[in-house]
């Protein structure tokens, strides 16, 4: 059951926006978070030579992490024009998505803060994924004006030649369906 437009509560419209806010953040802030250095390798050598290090970021860390949270951010996109079971549904991978992004930000906790800010990341988007999977139904979507009519054919049919030039004689476009 989709809601329109005159049925939208402002709670509804609150509860879309903070989940779309959450997703959003979240997914930024964790694919901003595993593009920094998390790890630093240092490698001891044979005297005189000093020690190698060796920067380690999160995206080299765990390679999937980084689509992961582009997906979420398109997710978010997916929100805004979906409604209904559709709707719901985007809202169940983003809820899994955030959970995948978590779990493989716990994996590294001991790295400092920037796997922790990852972690936070991935809950943020697996919140606003199951809050959206849960009441995403009920909340609004774009409007009909976004849609594509839908036409009857009686009316814009395809037209013979003599229709084409009466629509001309009215000055009327006769390519104008």
């Amino acid at each position: 059951m989709t809601a329109g437009p005159a049925s939208v509560s402002r709670g509804d419209r609150r509860a879309f926006t903070l989940a779309l806010l959450l997703c959003v953040a979240g997914a930024g802030l964790a694919l901003y978070a595993v593009t920094r250095v998390w790890l630093v390798e240092v490698t001891q050598r044979a005297a005189p030579l000093p020690p190698l290090s060796q920067e380690r970021k999160g995206s080299e860390l765990l390679v999937w992490l980084s689509p992961l949270a582009v997906v979420s951010l398109a997710g978010a996109g997916a929100l805004i024009a979906t409604r209904g079971v559709v709707r719901r549904a985007i809202g169940g991978l983003l809820a899994v998505l955030g959970v995948a992004i978590a779990a493989g930000a716990a994996t590294e906790l001991g790295g400092g803060g920037w796997p922790a800010l990852t972690l936070l990341g991935g809950a943020a988007v697996a919140v606003a994924g199951g809050w959206t999977a849960a009441r995403g139904a009920d909340w609004p979507s774009l409007g009909a004006r976004y849609e594509r009519p839908v036409a009857s054919p009686a009316v814009n049919g395809p037209r013979g030649t003599r229709q084409a030039w009466d629509a001309l004689d009215r000055g009327e476009d006769p390519t104008d369906d």
